[in-house]
């Protein structure tokens, strides 16, 4: 195993001490994509592993760099309903209206997948609730299609 595959493995399985060893023998791995175009930061979130994305935020991981469908951190954070991760990057300046090659936003993908904590905190640091995807749907549009009174309020509140 190279040290990449090795270095994308420990992340996946969030160990932060192999991390920084690998990390600190060659700090070029941070830069690094997997076959899908994923960045160490964007693995890190994506399973969850928050001490682990705070600690390559701290050693320089681009917080807004996208995977291979323009997806981000904060994108993928939004689909698996990591609050605290969230947090996290906005607060590292994570850009909360960053669109993905399918026009999807932080936000729309907080509503499709029922986030309202999430989409509320989006709101709260400037999500734009009139972006549309590339069908031309809003996050309002789609939480009125699945029906999801609690969203449909909250995004109403916010217009």
């Amino acid at each position: 195993m190279d040290q990449v595959e090795s270095f994308f493995n420990h992340i996946r399985i969030g160990d932060a001490k192999a991390v920084a060893k690998l990390l600190a023998s060659n700090p070029k791995l941070l830069e690094v994509k997997d076959q899908r175009g994923s960045t160490p930061l964007l693995l890190a979130t994506y399973y969850g592993h928050g001490e682990l994305s705070q600690f390559l935020l701290e050693k320089g991981a681009q917080v807004d760099a996208k995977d291979g469908s323009g997806n981000t951190a904060l994108m993928g954070v939004c689909f698996k309903g990591y609050v605290d991760i969230a947090k996290q990057l906005i607060e590292a300046g994570a850009n909360v209206n960053q669109k993905n090659a399918m026009g999807a936003t932080c936000l729309i993908y907080a509503v499709t997948f029922n986030r309202p904590e999430i989409a509320g905190l989006l709101m709260e640091h400037g999500a734009d609730i009139s972006v549309k995807d590339a069908k031309g749907n809003t996050a309002l549009d789609l939480a009125k299609e699945q029906g999801n009174q609690p969203l449909v309020t909250l995004l109403q509140e916010n217009t």
